[in-house]
């Protein structure tokens, strides 16, 4: 298994923003190190190696290939615009490296499958780095959302995820160019809000997806703005909204016939630790309806690692699981990125459509 003394060695492919998140979470976590960066520029590789203080040690690549022909490379961090992910996460696998994806996974369905593809005949294991997965307090609240004497039946998910992009990042981040990440918000921000819903509901997918009139994009197309409501067969109903154009938020509420699960920052908390959410049960008016009664309950959860952290330290885990007991990969991974990348198709699919209802189909 990967530890200290045998750590999973991760090979940064890009030198994106959020890659400084990441290897700072790899240096955190116990079972894993990185022992290449690389750039299709070797100075901005050596310069990202030397801002962020990674051991001398570190090697850089001018050439994404460079990484992947490396023996010493168990694993790949990809951070690269969607557009790339098919070209590189598909070459990584036929590498026989792991493979940790960063979000959204792929532009389509179809273009996901044929990295799960390479993948699964790799033996290889792939996650996508949707860090809120991993932190306890995700855990904790699944435990009462299936308590059916705390929760009830699920009823209602509402999921929101915006930040306010400043005129340069509306005009140049990668994430409104269409060559890019022609997916936008709905890829960047939406991403989250579809995976919490399916979280929410046990990963059973709606039936129909409908996208609301507003939708927002680009001179370019690109979406910067859109929502949707999904509607399972049982009456269960989900509805986001996901924007760069709004105050950061990350609200999350989920409704049962019991109880009501409610947190203000399910994608990156306010604080690294500790972290809260409320949780409410068989809730009533006060008498003369001058309040509630019972008051929700706030829970509180600290941990040793931040989420990101906590997120290597599994991914490094099944890796060396793998590497050194040829076990196979966990398939929980790649089939809820599946089902996120279905949802979000749908969603896109009824835009480009006029907001008509289109069927969520495996």
């Amino acid at each position: 298994m990967a530890d200290k003394a045998n750590p999973i060695r991760f090979g940064i492919l890009g030198c994106a923003t959020i890659a400084r998140k990441v290897y700072r979470a790899i240096a955190l976590a116990p079972n894993a190190t990185v022992v290449a960066v690389c750039s299709r520029s070797l100075d901005k590789a050596q310069r990202f190696i030397a801002d962020n203080g990674l051991p001398p040690t570190t090697r850089a690549y001018g050439s994404y290939e460079a990484a992947l022909d490396d023996p010493a490379v168990d694993a790949v961090y990809l951070p690269l615009p969607t557009s790339l992910h098919v070209r590189w996460a598909v070459a990584a696998a036929e590498h026989g490296k792991h493979v940790l994806l960063e979000k959204p996974t792929a532009l389509c369905a179809a273009d996901l499958d044929r990295i799960l593809e390479a993948c699964g005949s790799q033996g290889v294991q792939f996650m996508d780095s949707t860090m809120w997965m991993h932190h306890p307090r995700t855990a904790r609240m699944r435990e009462l959302l299936s308590d059916p004497h705390r929760f009830g039946q699920l009823k209602a998910i509402h999921s929101i995820f915006t930040f306010c992009g400043d005129p340069d990042f509306l005009q140049n981040d990668i994430r409104v160019k269409p060559d890019l990440d022609a997916l936008g918000a709905l890829g960047d921000l939406g991403w989250y809000c579809i995976r919490s819903v399916l979280w929410a509901a046990d990963y059973e997918l709606p039936g129909t997806a409908i996208a609301h009139h507003g939708c927002m994009k680009n001179q370019a197309g690109v979406i910067l703005s859109c929502g949707a409501t999904l509607v399972w067969d049982d009456g269960k109903v989900a509805t986001f909204y996901c924007s760069f154009f709004s105050n950061l938020t990350m609200e999350l509420s989920v409704l049962g016939t019991r109880g009501t699960l409610h947190l203000s920052d399910f994608v990156i908390p306010f604080e690294e630790t500790p972290v809260q959410f409320k949780f409410a049960t068989d809730s009533k008016f006060k008498e003369l309806h001058t309040g509630w009664q019972p008051l929700p309950s706030e829970h509180v959860i600290s941990t040793d690692l931040p989420q990101e952290a906590l997120m290597i330290q599994e991914f490094s885990r099944l890796a060396g699981s793998i590497i050194d007991s040829g076990s196979k990969p966990d398939e929980k991974w790649p089939t809820i990125a599946r089902k996120t990348q279905l949802v979000l198709d749908a969603v896109k699919e009824s835009i480009e459509k006029g907001f008509e209802p289109v069927n969520v189909t495996g």
